[in-house]
């Protein structure tokens, strides 16, 4: 009688510990958002950078359990586009230091060729 309640316990202890640890890896696997990331705060730190317009078009996802990824596109100033590079500079050190975000794409784009109709977050749906 007792290796059975025994055996019960400890697999109910490893199912328990299974489940707890499960939600980050389907997290990870699913590209999810970071829980402890503000997507907002991220979009108002990059456009406080100098001749930064808007953000849109932003996906932010995570890579592993303390690494995450973003996709951005970045609308420049009128008559900035030759310090472009500077730009994607500021914004990748600003992501870093503010978010600890190390991998990033930006697109840039100029301020008369933007998306049309370009969703903040994600990408707009028709």
């Amino acid at each position: 009688l007792v290796d059975p309640l025994v055996t019960l316990g400890i697999a109910g202890y490893i199912l328990w510990m299974a489940f707890s640890e499960i939600a980050p890896v389907i997290r990870i696997l699913m590209l999810g958002s970071p829980p402890q990331l503000d997507i907002d705060a991220v979009i108002e730190v990059m456009e406080q950078v100098p001749d930064v317009q808007e953000v849109h078009h932003l996906h932010v996802w995570q890579m592993s359990k303390h690494r995450a990824s973003l996709e951005a596109h970045v609308v420049v100033a009128e008559g900035c586009w030759d310090d472009v590079s500077t730009i994607k500079a500021a914004l990748r050190q600003q992501l870093a230091i503010r978010f600890a975000i190390l991998h990033t794409t930006l697109e840039m784009e100029k301020s008369a060729e933007t998306c049309a109709d370009a969703a903040r977050i994600g990408s707009a749906t028709p």
